[in-house]
């Protein structure tokens, strides 16, 4: 995408390497976004996107002593010191060994800050340190946040539900304090989505409690991130928009 000066777009984006995050890269780059991704994995020679190796940026988001470099390496690719948009798609729910949710009485410090440092803390941090580039831009920052984060989910765990509860709240927060340097800060809430993340019993959760009886697509949650990061919802801020099928209601 490039504006009446022919200026190329360029999208940020974190937890790029499966399910909603792959989805997402594919959509942008198919309407000529250059992409920059974020993971803790190396890059995959399976990964099959154009100049996705290039793209690709390897960091921890737990180890918040890493974000000054990670972010003066994505200075390094902005040609023009813009950055149109942040998607902050990175989130990790930790299980027991046996595969159950972690409630607070299973849940040890240890996880409760490697949770909140990825899901959380760094999302804040990374917008501060790339306020100036996104602010250059007009640009649009997108938090993914979940519908557990706004209800008991049989398969979430406690720190990964307060946590997208607090990035809600830090979405809001952002809003008001961005704004006034013409950047907007919206959320997405996917529910049941049809990625790798998905637990045994879901299809219950489908019949039961999902107005439209099926899982969303990845693309799905894709399209509305694009939205948000477009100019057709110029007048957006501060939004968190479900993509449930009904399920939120």
């Amino acid at each position: 995408m490039s504006n009446a000066l022919g200026q190329q777009h360029f999208m940020l984006l974190s937890g790029a390497s499966r399910g909603i995050g792959h989805a997402t890269v594919k959509l942008f780059q198919e309407r000529s976004w250059r992409i920059l991704t974020i993971s803790r994995h190396p890059f995959s020679d399976e990964c099959l996107w154009p100049a996705a190796r290039e793209s690709h940026i390897q960091a921890d988001l737990a180890n918040l002593s890493s974000l000054d470099e990670l972010v003066a390496d994505v200075r390094s690719r902005l040609p023009d010191g813009r950055l149109h948009a942040l998607v902050n798609n990175a989130g990790i729910s930790p299980r027991s060994p046996d595969g159950s949710r972690l409630g607070t009485m299973a849940t040890n410090a240890e996880t409760w800050h490697a949770v909140l440092n990825v899901n959380l803390i760094s999302t804040a941090l990374l917008a501060q340190k790339l306020q100036p580039e996104l602010a250059k831009a007009k640009g649009s920052v997108v938090n993914v946040t979940s519908i557990a984060g706004s209800r008991v989910h049989p398969f979430a765990g406690v720190a990964y539900a307060a946590s997208k509860a607090a990035l809600a709240a830090l979405t809001r927060e952002m809003a008001h304090e961005f704004g006034p340097y013409g950047i907007r800060v919206n959320a997405i809430a996917p529910g049941e989505i049809d990625t790798a993340m998905l637990s045994p019993g879901t299809n219950e959760i489908v019949e039961r409690e999902i107005p439209l009886r099926r899982l969303g697509e990845p693309r799905e949650v894709a399209e509305a991130i694009f939205f948000l990061c477009s100019e057709r919802s110029s007048y957006i801020n501060g939004a968190e928009i479900h993509i449930s099928g009904g399920q939120h209601v």
